[in-house]
């Protein structure tokens, strides 16, 4: 590193928290004694420091954690620990939404004030917080606690949320939900106890979270309320590591084989198929091969991953290890979002328990095959989801996406090739290779599994149905249930009223009206009406929503997320923001037909020019709402 980091030293406890998790400085040069005899004005392990670029974001993690910010001498320690210039380090720590460069009270509560949390009330307890606390960011209570807004928090089905971040020696982070004023002040005093919410009972929080736990017809949800999220034994006496076992026997191209004979596509949004991205990785000569989950997901009114990881982590964990087999991975990087403390316990002893008992290791189940895989948590970036942005934030950048090509298969994560999938794609492997109904090995299994569903969207799919209905929650059902269908599975609208307008796959998604019910849920019946699966997301809004609220805040959360690389999305989402404020407040600079048609022109630049599908997205919900009159009245 050229640049001399100057500047008031790191306190001992900043020291300590970096050096936990990068290990002990080994010379003077990067935080250790130094001694001019054995040293003198060389420096040793620039090399070796800058190859562990990648546990940047980790480093940083820590600091927060301990003392509640990121302060200038603990990202000096960072940086020559790491050999990471200044500058660059400054960039990475300010371009996450968790982290505080900036003095900040210890003990933040985030309050969840996005789509799902709104129809809820979240507007209402942030006044109520506002009396309590003063406004969002100011210091309370002799400075110890504060409040902040917080984007959706993928607890949608137990709106409203709010999560707690208390930074000291035994730091906590929890999720709360639902939650009120008075709970959410009752869980920041060091007093409080609580324990993520309805995570303390797993039998509970399925219940809550999975209102069909239990079914027997259930698939991908099986062992959800069922099987001790907590215990590999359980895990495995109920079906578990069944599928790698089939993999195993039968060979990587034979996995892999069966995975495309599945059909199988990715559940994230995307949609790609999972077997062709595999077999591309396999066959790539450059070495090692890596697999990724792609975990951060933070799509609002999307929670099916969240639910997965916390009350089927070992799925998960055998999932990912199947992905490496098949393409001769040595390693895995499961990517978690930062705001699931709950998911990341829960996944992290998870790997402990299968690391034990030899699920994972250097001879996994007992074969010469080696696979290990770490968890990395994320910092509050919905950017982050975006394959090429979440490989840059493992490797210690800022999170923004990659030019294609080339693409991951080929020059992914570190630049060799990596198979990249989210959560609910890879549980649906273990359906694949996993026994028939009369216990067959996994042969064949790619078969069964395309038999179910449609012949353009197979096996069974994961909703997440939030909003205005009786019963929110993630559901599974057979690819080709009708969108009315699934509504009253959940209990349909309550209160006798009348549903106004259903958003589909999310902020990135697409608004329909009542009319189209009848539709199948399916990638085909869904392009039929102009709309998307997209993430799973299907949030029921009433006659009593709030749309125009709705959609100023689909707007807001576009312009905080969006990376700022790229000129069309970084301009456009503020550009139509600010459109949607004049429409909304009655100061429009034009008629209101120019004021629609410059909205539209707004949309065209950022789809046909965005580098990734957060631009090209950004305003498919806003523009799908006003082309139905009756949803928002502007």
């Amino acid at each position: 590193m050229d640049l001399h980091v100057i500047g008031p030293l790191a306190s001992p406890v900043e020291r300590a928290a970096v050096d936990a998790v990068v290990g002990p400085p080994t010379s003077g040069w990067h935080g250790a004694g130094r001694d001019s005899r054995t040293e003198g004005h060389a420096a040793r392990g620039g090399h070796a420091a800058r190859s562990q670029r990648d546990l940047l974001l980790p480093a940083l993690h820590a600091l927060q954690d301990r003392v509640g910010q990121i302060t200038q001498p603990g990202l000096n320690y960072v940086c020559r620990r790491l050999s990471v210039a200044p500058a660059e380090a400054y960039g990475v720590a300010t371009f996450y939404a968790l982290f505080a460069t900036a003095p900040r009270a210890p003990s933040v509560a985030h309050l969840c004030d996005d789509i799902a949390c709104r129809l809820a009330g979240a507007e209402a307890i942030a006044s109520d917080l506002e009396r309590a606390l003063g406004p969002a960011g100011a210091p309370a209570r002799d400075g110890r606690i504060t409040w902040l807004r917080s984007p959706c928090l993928g607890v949608c089905e137990r709106a409203p949320a709010a999560m707690l971040t208390i930074a000291g020696e035994q730091p906590r982070r929890e999720v709360h939900a639902p939650v009120d004023a008075a709970a959410v002040l009752r869980h920041l005093e060091p007093a409080s106890t609580g324990v993520n919410g309805a995570g303390s009972d797993w039998k509970a929080a399925a219940r809550a979270s999975v209102p069909q736990a239990g079914d027997p017809a259930l698939r991908i949800l099986a062992r959800a309320g069922v099987a001790d999220p907590t215990s590999l034994g359980d895990y495995v006496a109920h079906g578990g590591y069944r599928a790698l076992r089939n993999a195993l026997a039968m060979g990587p191209e034979a996995a892999i084989r069966e995975v495309t004979e599945s059909k199988l596509v990715g559940r994230g949004g995307a949609a790609f198929p999972t077997g062709r991205k595999w077999a591309a990785v396999a066959t790539q000569p450059a070495e090692p091969h890596l697999v990724v989950c792609n975990a951060d997901e933070s799509e609002p009114g999307t929670f099916k991953d969240r639910v997965l990881l916390e009350l089927d982590p070992f799925a998960v964990v055998e999932a990912m290890t199947i992905e490496g087999f098949a393409t001769a991975a040595s390693r895995g990087y499961l990517y978690l979002r930062g705001e699931y403390p709950l998911a990341e316990a829960r996944v992290l002893d998870a790997l402990a328990q299968c690391r034990a008992a030899g699920f994972l290791g250097p001879s996994v189940a007992g074969t010469n095959f080696a696979f290990d895989i770490e968890l990395r948590r994320g910092a509050g970036a919905y950017i982050c989801g975006e394959e090429t942005a979440l490989f840059e934030s493992i490797e210690g950048k800022r999170g923004e996406p990659r030019n294609k090509p080339p693409f991951p298969v080929e020059v992914g994560l570190f630049g060799k090739p990596t198979a990249v999938n989210n959560v609910e794609t890879l549980v649906n492997v273990l359906l694949v290779l996993g026994d028939g109904p009369a216990g067959e090995p996994g042969v064949g299994g790619g078969a069964r599994f395309a038999s179910l569903g449609t012949e353009g969207s197979t096996g069974p799919k994961l909703f997440c149905l939030s909003g205005n209905v009786a019963r929110p929650g993630v559901y599974e059902v057979p690819f080709g249930t009708s969108l009315g269908e699934l509504v009253e599975l959940g209990g349909g609208v309550p209160g006798g009223r009348k549903i106004r307008a259903i958003l589909l796959g999310g902020a990135a998604g697409v608004f329909v009206g009542p009319d189209v019910l009848d539709t199948p849920l399916t990638f085909e019946g869904t392009r039929a009406i102009n709309a998307t699966l997209g993430s799973g997301v299907v949030m029921v809004f009433d006659e009593t929503a709030d749309m125009v609220g709705t959609l100023r805040r689909i707007a807001a959360f576009f312009r905080d997320e969006s990376c700022g690389q790229c000129v069309p999305c970084r301009v456009g989402t503020v550009r139509q923001e600010e459109l949607l404020a004049r429409l909304a407040d009655g100061s429009t600079v034009r008629s209101r037909g120019d004021e629609l048609a410059l909205l539209t022109d707004i949309g065209r630049a950022m789809r046909d020019a965005s580098i990734c599908g957060l631009g090209q997205t950004a305003s498919s919900a806003i523009e799908s709402a006003f082309r139905q009159p009756e949803l928002v009245a502007l």
